[in-house]
C-alpha cells in the first residue's frame, strides 16, 4: 500500500511539472505575440504613459533626453504606433481617395504621380481603387473608400458611371471631391480637364490641310464629356472646311483591341482615307492592322491619336496625337483639394472648371511624303 501512494505521489508530481512547463511554454509564445503598448514601455522606463505617449508624438513637453530614451525602448521593444486609431480620434486619417476609370494606362499613372507629389509634400497617403469602366463597381468603391474615413475624392469617372448621387454621403459630411478628366455636369464639383473640342478641332483640321477628305472618327461613348466634347470638335471642323458630316464614319467603342478591330473594319467599307482616333492605344491597333493589310500610312491612310502615350513614338510611323499633361492634371487635381481642405466646411468655394493646356503633336502617321 505505502508503494503504491508513493507511485501516485511521483505520477502527481511528474504530471505538475508536465503542466507548468506547458503553462510556461504558452506565456512565453503568448508574450512574444503580443503587441507592446505604450504601458509596457512606461513600466520599463519607470515614467508616466502620458509621458511615453507625448514622446512618441513628438511633442515638446518632453525633455530631449528622455524623449531619446523612450525611443530608443520603444524601438527595443518592436513598439508600432497605430496612425490609423490615432487619426481618427482626432478626425483626421491624413488620407486622400483617388478613384480612377482605369488603371493600366500611361495616362493613369501619369495622373497619379501627379497626384502623389502634392499629397507628399502635404504628409498624407492616398488609397486608390479603380472602376475597371463600370459603373456599379464606381459606386461600391466611392462607398468603401467613405467607409475608410478619407479626407478628400479624387475622380475619374467610369465609362458607364450615371448621375452623381453616390458622392452626396461626400457633399453632406463636407468631404471635397475634385474631378479630372471624365467630369460630370453637375456644376456642385470643381473639375480640372482639357479642351477637348478644341483639341478635337485641331486634330481634325490638321488631317484635313493634309488633303485628307473622308476622316473616320473612332472614339468611346458620347454619353462621357471627353469624347462627346472631342466629337464635337471633329464636326466643327468638318463644317468650317464645308466637308459633309457622315454618320458612317464615325464609330463608337470600348476601344480595346478587340473592338477597335471589328470597327476598322466596319469603316474600310465606306472608304475613308483618314482616321482621328481618341486614344493612342487604339491608334496603334489600326496602324498595326493597316500595315498588316499592305496599306501606306500616311500616304494611304492618316492617322491621328489622342493622349501622347509613351508608345505613339515607339511605333512606326511615329503617331500624330495631342498632348494630355497627365502630370500636371494630378498635381492641379490634388492642389485644389487640398486648398478646399484648409478653407473648412464653412469657407467652401463654390465648383469651378479648370482647363489646363493642350497641344497637337505632329508626328510622321498624319503627314504626307
Amino acid at each position: 500500500m505505502p508503494q503504491q501512494s508513493e507511485c501516485n505521489i511521483n505520477f502527481f508530481i511528474k504530471k505538475c511539472n508536465r503542466l507548468h512547463f506547458l503553462m510556461k511554454k504558452k506565456n512565453n509564445f503568448v508574450s512574444m505575440n503580443k503587441q507592446t503598448t505604450i504601458y509596457d514601455i512606461a513600466s520599463k522606463l519607470k515614467l508616466s504613459p502620458a509621458t511615453v505617449s507625448r514622446a512618441l508624438d513628438n511633442n515638446n513637453l518632453v525633455k530631449p533626453e528622455t524623449k531619446e530614451k523612450i525611443l530608443a525602448m520603444a524601438e527595443k521593444m518592436g513598439y508600432q504606433q497605430n496612425l490609423l486609431a490615432k487619426g481618427l480620434r482626432k478626425q483626421q486619417t491624413h488620407t486622400i481617395g483617388v478613384l480612377l476609370h482605369e488603371v493600366n494606362s500611361y495616362f493613369s499613372t501619369s495622373v497619379l504621380s501627379g497626384i502623389e507629389r502634392v499629397t507628399t509634400q502635404e504628409n498624407y497617403d492616398i488609397l486608390i481603387a479603380h472602376s475597371n469602366e463600370n459603373g456599379l463597381r464606381e459606386i461600391a468603391n466611392t462607398r468603401n473608400l467613405f467607409n475608410k474615413r478619407v479626407e478628400g475624392l479624387i475622380v475619374s469617372l467610369a465609362m458607364t458611371s450615371t448621375g452623381t448621387e453616390h458622392f452626396n454621403p461626400y457633399l453632406k459630411r463636407g468631404i471635397p471631391v475634385v474631378f479630372f478628366d471624365r467630369v460630370p455636369d453637375d456644376t456642385a464639383f470643381t473639375k480640372i480637364i482639357v479642351d477637348n473640342s478644341h483639341t478635337g478641332f485641331a486634330a481634325t483640321e490638321h488631317l484635313i490641310r493634309q488633303g485628307y477628305k473622308r476622316i473616320a472618327h473612332i472614339t468611346a461613348s458620347l454619353q462621357r464629356n471627353v469624347y462627346k466634347d472631342r466629337h464635337e470638335g471633329y464636326r466643327n471642323a468638318l463644317k468650317k472646311y464645308h466637308i459633309n458630316y457622315d454618320p458612317q464614319l464615325v464609330a463608337i467603342c470600348s476601344l480595346n483591341r478587340e473592338d477597335t478591330l471589328h470597327e476598322l473594319n466596319k469603316l474600310l467599307l465606306f472608304k475613308p482615307d483618314a482616321f482621328f482616333i481618341t486614344n493612342d492605344f487604339a491608334a496603334a491597333v489600326c496602324i498595326e492592322e493597316l500595315h498588316r493589310r499592305g496599306f501606306n500610312v500616311p500616304n494611304d491612310f492618316g492617322i491621328v491619336g489622342y493622349n501622347n502615350d509613351v508608345l505613339g513614338s515607339l511605333i512606326t510611323p511615329k503617331l500624330s496625337t495631342v498632348d494630355y499633361q497627365g502630370v500636371l492634371m494630378g498635381e492641379i487635381a490634388a492642389q485644389e483639394l487640398f486648398k478646399k481642405l484648409k478653407l473648412g466646411d464653412e469657407k467652401q468655394e463654390p465648383g469651378k472648371s479648370m482647363v489646363i493646356p493642350s497641344e497637337l503633336i505632329i508626328r510622321e502617321s498624319s503627314v504626307k511624303s
